[in-house]
């Protein structure tokens, strides 16, 4: 092989990829440096400085560098006091937040989005709370806390028996969410309504109010039920829909999965 073989085989080699990698920058001011990597199924790179951290849920966490120390207790996200654990545990959330500290000097921990869609950083202050579905919290600044707010059940279809279930996202610091699918915003004037089927609500402003309402009358295949659920939220505030819904997705897959004899 010829130096100029070589020259276009090495253009061509996976590693140079790394190009396209974006670098670590603060530019939602979160306090830690952090990248977004990827666009169908992205993942959240956290570079922490010495003393600096991180919160998530248990199970999270997908790859990290040595430096990085791991901590599990249910003090951390808002959990410490007993009705927080109470609270997590009646919403059916974990009841354990993982820390993940840079204790020997620099280090790397990220966060993988379990499905197709976006990592979206949030704000989190006195005045700007959040609500986010069940499964969007992916990981925090250590001063956020996660506790849920709202829950309703709405039929075993929906959401297996698990009933819809919105978290709140207060404190001070930033939040990553995931979103699954694309992502869709709204800005919705006070006194503005958006009728949305529960799966699709993934992320919302804490002054946006939420009510379950029933639609009878209509045969619903889909989770073969004789009414439809739909989530009314009433501005004013953001909302961010995702198009991707887990019911959705099961059903699209379930022709294809072995069947029981």
């Amino acid at each position: 092989m010829d130096r100029a073989e070589w020259a276009v085989l090495k253009r061509c080699m996976p590693e140079s990829m790394n190009s396209a990698i974006p670098d670590f920058t603060d530019t939602d001011h979160a306090g830690v440096a952090h990248r977004i990597i990827g666009s169908t199924m992205p993942v959240l790179e956290v570079r922490l400085a010495s003393g600096q951290s991180v919160i998530s849920q248990g199970g999270e966490m997908s790859w990290m560098t040595p430096s990085i120390s791991m901590a599990t207790s249910a003090g951390a996200g808002g959990g410490g006091a007993l009705g927080g654990v109470f609270k997590r545990v009646v919403g059916g959330s974990t009841i354990f937040m993982t820390e993940f500290s840079a204790s020997t000097g620099e280090g790397t921990v990220a966060f993988a989005a379990k499905m197709p869609g976006h990592i979206k950083p949030i704000s989190v202050d006195s005045q700007h709370e959040w609500m986010v579905s069940r499964h969007g919290f992916l990981a925090a600044t250590p001063n956020v806390t996660l506790n849920p707010s709202f829950q309703q059940s709405l039929g075993a279809g929906i959401f297996s028996g698990n009933g819809f279930v919105m978290q709140r996202i207060a404190g001070s610091g930033t939040a990553w969410i995931e979103l699954t699918g694309e992502m869709v915003a709204y800005d919705l004037a006070a006194g503005e309504s958006l009728l949305v089927h529960p799966g699709h609500v993934g992320l919302f402003e804490a002054s946006v109010t939420l009510a379950i309402t029933r639609v009878k009358g209509i045969k619903n295949i889909f989770f073969g039920a004789d009414s439809l659920f739909l989530a009314q939220l009433t501005g004013p505030g953001k909302v961010y829909l995702q198009t991707l819904t887990l019911p959705a997705l099961a059903h699209a897959l379930t022709p294809y999965l072995p069947q029981a004899k």
